[in-house]
């Protein structure tokens, strides 16, 4: 780490060596917006056993200390029969088997085990009603899949009922042991039926998952009558190549919510289903480029970003359902979390700050989209968590390494500062929100700011994002604030970048060790909290007014705290 000097000239002046006019960017303090929401705090993961481990637990607490409002959690395999011992893409809960007779045996003991650590850290369950139990499945063989040696993970899990009756009879004898065991809690919950069910997590079609969404929503409802009950958690959905609308994803969106609206309910008989919330998954696509100095990673945000102006878009173009709230399951800079850089080498963008700032673009832009179509952003599922047994910085798609946060947590916990109402705020380095759906940043850097103010506390969010993770000069910013009420303020800086908030530089310049010694995951420990620059400072105002200069590397955050006093 560097001296707390140098830290402070890094931080608090222009770069000399730099001549660029300084981008300007510009915080209006006194005219509060919208309230602010935190759609950001929501996560989620394959293997739901992972999440009562210790390192699940300590994981599970500080996501719950990110803000004020509990977040949510949502995990595959909630109803998969096995035996509780989680492994890439796979988790189990044993919780429907069947007896010689064919008859149905409930056992809720490792469900109570996963639910047990949700509640202990205080966090709420997004309850994904999946997958199949083995003795339900209309193709039960083969059902446990093994996942990396073997690359079909769609195994038996992945079919419909054979028998609806005994499927609907297990969804609510669920959600009533849920409710007998955490109370009232239960309505603070949300409930989704199946995940991605246009692609192969589901070998049925369309039409039959209206069917199991019928069945399980009116099975849910029996027992939890005021359940807020969404989905269909389908992939994209994507424009079509030439940019178009009219992709398979986004058929399979609309046919749903049409089904949802105007549809005969094979549950029912009525006509229609309920529908709480509408949940899609935006998904980037990264590469390894073969650039004139060597390898680098491209990211590619817009392709996330285009799913969530169609998804948004589709949406709105229900008016029945253009105000239901919207919950994107799944948004993330790609598919698979539990390719590591083994598999995909682009993966490696995870282990540092790249991953943190492509949250902090997408997570500005996503709240941007919400506000250009009109509909009700709910929040944004980072299908992130821990893996168990898997080697230091692997390049997994996670929050933390055997328990050493990475630098994308930190992100959240600057996301976490902000609070109240939104502030207007404006960057003359910022990209139009067109040309970032067009990919920009594929050759431009996008600096842009969000603010937020709660009572005399100003929080500004600035980052500067770009696709190529390639070296490049810090952009020098100069951040006005306008419309202080008070004669003085102190001002408090954290920082996110390669040097600062990054376990993982910190790990490359240990020798990158795979079994680190007690003093060196301490180290590591240290390198992966939010770093402070430096302790509150005073900060010069006039005419209700001030003025202040910082330098931010490339895929570089920093959350600016002001206090007006």
């Amino acid at each position: 780490m560097k001296p707390l000097a140098a830290l402070l000239l890094l931080a608090l002046a222009p770069t000399l060596a730099h001549a660029q006019t300084p981008i300007q960017v510009t915080v209006d303090t006194a005219h509060p917006r919208a309230a602010y929401a935190p759609a950001w705090n929501k996560w989620g993961a394959d293997e739901p056993n992972y999440v009562a481990t210790p390192n699940g637990q300590k994981l599970l607490h500080e996501l719950a200390a990110l803000s004020p409002e509990p977040p949510y959690i949502r995990v595959h395999n909630l109803l998969t029969t096995g035996d509780g011992v989680g492994s890439l893409k796979w988790g189990s809960t044993n919780a429907y088997t069947e007896d010689a007779h064919g008859n149905p045996v409930y056992d809720w003991t490792i469900t109570d085990r996963i639910f047990d650590a949700f509640r202990d850290a205080g966090v709420r369950p997004e309850v994904e009603i999946g997958f199949m139990p083995e003795a339900l499945s209309t193709h039960p063989e083969p059902y446990r899949h093994q996942f990396p040696r073997q690359s079909n993970v769609f195994t038996g899990w992945s079919y419909p009922p054979k028998d609806y009756a005994k499927w609907s009879a297990l969804v609510t004898a669920y959600a009533e042991h849920l409710h007998a065991r955490y109370g009232s809690s239960v309505d603070t919950w949300l409930w989704e039926v199946w995940n991605e069910p246009d692609i192969d997590y589901w070998h049925g079609s369309p039409a039959e998952y209206d069917r199991l969404y019928d069945f399980t929503a009116a099975a849910v409802r029996k027992a939890l009558p005021h359940a807020r009950i969404g989905g269909p958690e389908s992939t994209g959905p994507y424009p079509k190549a030439d940019g178009t609308p009219g992709s398979s994803s986004e058929a399979f969106l609309r046919q749903f919510l049409e089904h949802c609206a105007r549809g005969a309910n094979a549950a029912t008989g009525q006509t229609g289903a309920p529908l709480d919330f509408i949940s899609f998954h935006p998904k980037g696509q990264p590469k390894v480029v073969n650039g004139p100095s060597g390898k680098y990673v491209e990211m590619d945000i817009a392709h996330q970003l285009r799913a969530v102006d169609f998804g948004m878009r589709t949406v709105a173009s229900f008016p029945e359902w253009k105000h239901t709230p919207i919950l994107m399951g799944e948004s993330d800079p790609e598919g698979c979390a539990a390719c590591g850089i083994e598999q995909n080498p682009q993966n490696n963008y995870r282990n540092g700050p790249l991953y943190g700032v492509s949250v902090a673009e997408a997570t500005a832009r996503t709240y941007e989209l919400a506000e250009r179509y009109g509909v009700n952003l709910l929040g944004s599922v980072t299908w992130a968590f821990q893996f168990e047994n898997q080697p230091y910085f692997a390049g997994f798609r996670d929050l933390a390494t055997n328990g050493i946060d990475k630098a994308v947590l930190n992100v959240f916990r600057e996301w976490g500062m902000l609070g109240g109402s939104w502030l207007p705020a404006t960057s003359t380095g910022a990209l139009p929100l067109d040309s970032m759906l067009q990919g920009a940043t594929h050759t431009r850097s996008d600096l842009s700011a969000v603010a937020t103010r709660k009572g005399r506390e100003v929080d500004v969010l600035i980052f500067n994002y770009d696709d190529r993770d390639l070296p490049a000069p810090p952009a020098t910013v100069s951040i006005r604030l306008t419309g202080l009420t008070g004669t003085h303020a102190t001002m408090q800086q954290f920082l996110v970048d390669r040097d600062h908030s990054n376990a993982y530089t910190a790990w490359q310049q240990m020798g990158s060790p795979q079994q680190p010694s007690n003093e060196q995951t301490t180290q590591l420990t240290a390198a992966s909290k939010l770093f402070q620059i430096a302790a509150p400072t005073a900060l010069s105002t006039q005419n209700h007014s001030a003025t202040i200069p910082v330098t931010l590397a490339r895929q570089g955050v920093l959350l600016l705290r002001i206090t007006d006093q």
